[in-house]
C-alpha cells in the first residue's frame, strides 16, 4: 500500500472541538498525521483528541485556544513551539454565525463575536504561525469559508461580510506567500449539518433542525474529506478556492426540499 503523503506531518486545526474541526482531526489522524488541536471547549477537545489517537494519529497535542484573544493565540503558539519548529498544514476552522437579524435589529454582541472569530481570529492565528509554516517547503494554509462569502442573504449581513473577508484574506495571503512556497486555499461549504445552526439560533433546536429539513445536507465528514484531499496534493499543486454545496442547494436561495412521503 502506498504510504499517505500526510504520514507524520504536523497538522494544526483550530475550532477542533466539534463540527468540521473535529471531523478534520479524525480524517487527518486516519492518514497518519501528527495533530495539534485548539479550541475553547476543553472537555470536548480532549474527547476529539482521544478519537484522533484511536483513529491512528502517531501524536496528538491539544491546548485551549480562543482565537478572539491575542494573548490566548500567543500563549497557544508558544506552547506549540515547545514540541515542533515547523508546521505542514494549518486549518483555520474556528468561527461561526450568531443571529439572523437584519442590520436594523442586530446587536453589537453578535457582530463582534463574528468579526473576532471569523475575521480577526483568522488573521491572528495565521500571523502567529507563519514562522513555522515558512520553515516547511510545500506547507499549506487551508481556511474554512462559506457560500456566504460569495452570495449575500437577508439576515446575514455581518456573517456574509466576514466570510467575504475570509475569501479576500485567503487571496491576499496567496499573493504574499507565493515567493515563500507556502500554499494557501479556502474551502467554502454551503448547507452542512453541524452545530452551526444551533449556535446561530442561540440553542433553539427546532429552528436549527428546520434548516436541513427535506434535503440531504453536507456533513462534517464531507468537508473533512475535502480538506484532507486538498492537503494531500503534491507540493507543486495548490487548490486556491473550492466551493462545495449539497446537491439540493444550487444557491443560497435555491434549495430543493422534498416533502415527507
Amino acid at each position: 500500500m502506498k504510504p499517505s503523503p500526510l504520514a507524520n506531518k504536523w497538522v494544526l486545526i483550530t475550532g477542533a472541538s466539534s463540527g468540521f474541526g473535529a471531523a478534520t482531526a479524525r480524517a487527518f489522524a486516519a492518514a497518519g498525521a501528527k495533530l495539534i488541536l485548539g479550541a475553547r471547549r476543553e472537555d470536548k477537545l480532549e474527547h476529539v483528541a482521544a478519537q484522533a489517537r484511536q483513529a491512528g494519529a502517531p501524536r496528538v497535542e491539544w491546548r485551549y485556544l480562543d482565537v478572539a484573544s491575542t494573548p490566548s493565540v500567543e500563549t497557544f503558539v508558544n506552547e506549540v513551539e515547545v514540541f515542533t519548529d515547523h508546521l505542514d498544514v494549518l486549518v483555520n476552522n474556528a468561527g461561526g454565525a450568531h443571529g439572523i437579524d437584519p442590520v436594523a435589529e442586530a446587536c453589537d454582541e453578535d457582530w463582534e463575536a463574528m468579526v473576532q472569530s471569523n475575521l480577526l481570529g483568522l488573521l491572528r492565528v495565521t500571523r502567529a504561525l507563519l514562522p513555522l509554516l515558512r520553515n516547511t517547503p510545500g506547507s499549506y494554509i487551508i481556511n474554512v469559508g462559506s457560500v456566504a462569502g460569495h452570495q449575500a442573504y437577508e439576515g446575514g449581513a455581518c456573517y456574509c461580510g466576514v466570510k467575504a473577508a475570509e475569501l479576500q484574506i485567503t487571496r491576499a495571503l496567496r499573493l504574499e506567500l507565493c515567493q515563500a512556497g507556502v500554499r494557501v486555499g479556502t474551502v467554502d461549504p454551503g448547507l452542512a449539518e453541524t452545530e452551526f445552526s444551533l449556535v446561530r439560533f442561540k440553542g433553539d433546536a427546532a429552528k436549527a433542525k428546520a434548516v436541513y429539513e427535506g434535503l440531504a445536507p453536507l456533513t462534517a465528514e464531507d468537508i473533512a474529506e475535502t480538506i484532507l484531499w486538498m492537503a494531500s496534493r503534491p507540493p507543486h499543486v495548490c487548490i486556491d478556492e473550492l466551493l462545495i454545496k449539497c446537491t439540493a442547494q444550487a444557491a443560497v436561495h435555491k434549495v430543493n426540499r422534498q416533502k415527507p412521503a
